[in-house]
């Protein structure tokens, strides 16, 4: 285990809630933080970063990120992975692995990876021209056609069932690569985070249960409302893919439960994830700080709940306009909630501002609760 010590830095690529949410949980730690991001006062830097303000590509500002850190990762996949190679190959460690980022960015190979290794994923192809997708349609029927990198909040998918859906997807994305999943008849989408230390040993957090609408994340319970057969096959699930991840950090995979009980892999994050945001009040030791102890070298902590059950709900914004927040105190007068704002602005519809955690004895009450509590806000 590589010795740390005090005053080194973590340059991380991207300033946004993840990075505002990684760089509070570093500076305890004695770590400086140095972001790039394209922001003005980004979310990071509201939190105490250093911001070198550029876009997340723009190879100076990599460069000067690798000189002034000690460790790099990301908060987001949509990086230059060649540009962070680069950085590992003069010597500045870069976790998760540049290479490991590079098939997970790229959802067409990220299911190559998987379905190299034996692990369910729903039926997919390469449709690299709208002739092989309508064939594709025509053959398999309905299709959800997916952009291969960029996509992010059901921004880069389409549902399409027939030959009008399709030209229409086909012009919405306009010459970018693009690939088709089958659609899965789910009855449940869950997600395991993964962390990974510097020596290849993992820790994996609850199996939870996320609730999406438009592909937006809406809430996290924790742990999922399950049965133990599809509680071990999802942790069994998870920790194979571990297996085959290089690279340290704190990884998320997202799964659905078919109407047989079979698990599928959906997604790989290779970063913190929306999914374990819950960990920053339920359990002992958040994602955030997991991901900093596992690409710095330090031991990763537990990954247990202090209690029972939680839940998260998603602050998204409800209007465009300037951020105005309204009904904190509300908010923070039900019993056992937290709150965490962003710090971003203007408020956008579907924009992620901020997300409330509850945690109580059981995951009903801790929705209840949680939904109940965002109802106060606006912003």
């Amino acid at each position: 285990m590589p010795l740390v010590s005090q005053g080194q830095t973590i340059g991380i690529v991207g300033g946004g809630q993840l990075g505002r949410m990684l760089t509070l949980a570093a500076v305890p730690l004695g770590f400086s933080v140095v972001v790039v991001d394209p922001g003005d006062r980004c979310p990071a830097q509201q939190a105490g970063a250093d911001q070198i303000v550029a876009d997340l590509h723009d190879p100076d500002a990599l460069a000067e990120l690798g000189r002034r850190a000690d460790h790099i990762t990301i908060e987001i996949e949509h990086v230059d992975a060649s540009a962070l190679a680069g950085l590992a190959d003069d010597g500045t460690a870069v976790n998760p692995f540049p290479s490991t980022i590079a098939v997970l960015q790229d959802k067409l190979h990220q299911k190559e990876l998987l379905q190299r290794h034996g692990i369910a994923v729903a039926p997919f192809w390469d449709v690299p021209t709208i002739d092989d997708a309508r064939a594709r349609l025509a053959s398999d029927g309905p299709l959800i056609v997916k952009t291969r990198r960029g996509g992010f909040d059901g921004r880069g998918n389409a549902v399409v069932t027939d030959a009008q859906e399709l030209d229409a997807a086909w012009a919405r994305f306009d010459g970018t690569p693009l690939y088709a999943e089958a659609l899965v008849d789910f009855t449940m989408e869950l997600a395991v985070m993964v962390a990974i230390d510097a020596n290849g040993d993992h820790a994996l957090y609850p199996v939870v249960q996320t609730i999406n609408e438009r592909s937006i994340c809406l809430e996290v319970h924790a742990p999922a409302p399950i049965d133990e057969p599809t509680n071990a096959r999802a942790v069994a699930t998870a920790r194979t893919v571990a297996a085959h991840l290089e690279g340290a950090g704190v990884y998320g995979v997202e799964m659905f439960v078919t109407r047989d009980g079979e698990v599928l892999v959906n997604e790989i994050a290779p970063r913190v994830h929306n999914s374990g945001h819950y960990t920053m009040d339920a359990c002992v030791t958040s994602q955030f700080e997991q991901h900093i102890r596992a690409i710095t070298g330090l031991p990763l902590g537990s990954t247990d709940m202090h209690g029972p059950a939680a839940a998260m709900v998603n602050i998204l914004g409800e209007r465009d306009g300037p951020t105005d927040v309204r009904g904190l105190d509300k908010v923070l007068s039900h019993p056992r909630t937290k709150v965490h704002l962003y710090g971003k602005s203007p408020t956008k519809i579907d924009r992620k501002m901020g997300h409330i955690n509850v945690t109580a004895d059981s995951v009903t009450a801790a929705a209840e609760a949680a939904r109940a509590a965002r109802r106060g806000l606006e912003l």
